[in-house]
Formats: structure tokens, sequence, C-alpha cells
């Protein structure tokens, strides 16, 4: 398939916003159940709540060079009984809205306590809001991955771990990312957000490689022989079939040369798993801002390459027809 850049910029920019704000509440659920301490500043996850916000306000000003139409988007959200694009139109806002919401009750102070599960652990609005969006947060990623991994004759897709890997490649990137925020104005956070991004990165490339593996084993349910209903073993194509290029020709090849595609695999391999692994050790025990930030920049850089490679990759079945350009 053809990578979009608008959509590449799309997905990879709501999932660090995505996983930067799961990072934040997870901190403030761990300070309620007595594991992380309380922050000391009232705006920590507040301001961070509001830097999510602008990864997805990106991400969706993205989406929108996408669009041939952009004032019809609307219409985008008109069939979420079945699409799976429709209904992540209607999530993304829907979680947006809530950030804000969430965003606002730290930073106004305006925070009541709505009921107690224990004498310790007492629920108040930030915290239900939270669980709120945690869920919204989450069914983002299942109706972002589920676009792809529902397409069943793209047979690289077709698999959970679509949806899987775009869930913790967000999340990773999201605490990366929030690992950057909390040593900027130096939380008691950093070494927590830290581990737990090296954790989620470790877990995301086993699930990343278990997809690489599975697409170099695919046995395509199509052939040559059934895409021009020729029935013969032997079946060899000279030309394509036009004397320029074509919708199909443009719209579903990558156009990259075979050595840029065989090693941007590697490249994003290193870039969104090694490095960051290896900065983030490296930062945890020395404490260096500038090796968090690094961490988190080449790791985001490396999923543009990793989400740029998920969508070439795909190999439309018109393609069994134009194999020679």
């Amino acid at each position: 398939m053809h990578p979009a850049f608008s959509v590449i910029f799309l997905t990879t920019l709501i999932g660090v916003g995505q996983g930067l704000f799961l990072a934040l509440y997870t901190g403030q659920l761990y300070s309620v159940i007595k594991v992380l301490p309380v922050q000391d500043s009232p705006t920590f996850y507040g301001v961070g709540s509001f830097l999510a916000l602008g990864f997805l306000a990106a991400g969706l000003i993205a989406s929108v060079f996408h669009l041939g139409r952009p004032e019809r988007a609307w219409r985008s959200a008109a069939k979420w009984k079945t699409s799976w694009l429709s209904r992540e139109v209607i999530v993304l806002p829907a979680f947006m809205a809530t950030t804000l919401f969430y965003a606002m009750i730290h930073l106004s102070g305006w925070n009541p306590v709505l009921f107690s599960l224990t004498e310790n652990i007492i629920v108040d609005l930030s915290l239900f809001v939270g669980a709120i969006n945690t869920i919204l947060a989450f069914s983002l990623f299942i109706c972002t991955g589920m676009i792809y991994a529902s397409i069943k004759f793209l047979q690289e897709w077709a698999t959970p771990l679509t949806v899987i890997n775009y869930t913790l490649l967000g999340m990773a990137s999201g605490f990366a990312l929030s690992t950057v925020f909390a040593a900027y104005v130096e939380s008691n956070l950093v070494q927590f957000y830290a581990g737990w991004t090296i954790i989620l990165t470790v877990f995301a490339f086993i699930t990343r490689s278990a997809s690489l593996i599975r697409n170099t084993k695919i046995k395509y349910k199509s052939s040559l022989s059934s895409a021009i209903g020729i029935r013969h073993t032997k079946i060899q194509q000279k030309a394509m079939g036009a004397m320029g290029g074509t919708f199909n020709t443009r719209e579903y090849f990558h156009g990259a040369k075979p050595v840029f595609f065989k090693n941007i695999k590697w490249v994003f391999l290193v870039m969104v798993f090694v490095v960051p692994v290896v900065l983030l050790s490296a930062a945890m025990s020395n404490g260096l801002f500038d090796l968090f930030a690094l961490a988190f920049l080449i790791q985001y850089a490396g999923l543009i390459a990793e989400r740029w490679f998920f969508f070439a990759q795909a190999n439309h079945p018109q393609n069994l027809y134009y194999q020679t350009i």
C-alpha cells in the first residue's frame, strides 16, 4: 500500500497523547492507593493533560490533510454501527473533551469527594473522570487498530497483533513523554515512568516482532492465475498493461526502492526499541533530562518509520495483477 503521511502522523500523534494521559492517570491512581507519593504541585496532572491534548489536536489536524472534502468530514461518523473508522471519529473527540475536563478539574482545584472505598482510598471527581477517560483511551486504541485489522483481504493487517501493537506502541511512546515531562518539572515520578516505559517498550518489541515473523510466513489466498482468470501453472507478466501510471499503480504500491524497503525495518526496530531502552536505562542512573528527551525523540522518529513500514508492507490483492510497473 502507499503510506499516507497524514495517517502516519495521525496514528502516532494520538497514540502519544493517549499514552501520556494513561501515564498521568496511572500515577494518580498509584498515589491514591499509597504506592506512590502524591504530587506536591496540583498542576502536574492538569498541565500534563494539556500536553496530551496538544498531541491529540496535532493528530486531528494531520488527519484533515487525508480528506478529499474536509467540509464533509462530519459524515464519517454516520456509519458507527458497522465502521471502525466512524467509531474512531466519535471516540477521539470524546476522549479529547474528557481529557480537557480532567485537566480543568486539577487546574481549577474543584475536585469534590464522591465516595470512599475504604478509610484510606477516597474517590474524588478527577479519579472518576480519569477512569471514564481510561476506558475511552483503550476504546480509541481498539478503534484505530481495528480499522486495519478488520480488512480481511490485507492479510498483513488482519490479525489481533495489529490492535495489540497500536496499543503497546502508543502507550510506550506516551509513557516516554511522561518521563520527559516528569523530569522537566522535577517530579518524583521520573523513575516510575521510566521503568514502565522500558517494560512497555520490551512488550511492544515482542508483539511487533511476532507480527513481522507472521507476515513473512503468509500464504496468500489469491495468485496471479486467479487474478487474471487463467488456469496455468506458469504465468509471467511482462508489462502492467498501460503506457503510464494509474490510480492502481500509485495508491497500492509504496513506490520505494527494494533496498530502502528492506532496510527501513531494521531502522525502526533499532530506533523504536533498542535505543530508547539503552538511553532510558542510562538516564535512570544519572537523572539527565537530555537523555530522557532524546529517548522520546528517537523513539517517535522510529515510530514514523514503523508506521510507514506497516502501511507499505500490506500487499493489496490487485498487486497480483500489476506485478510489473
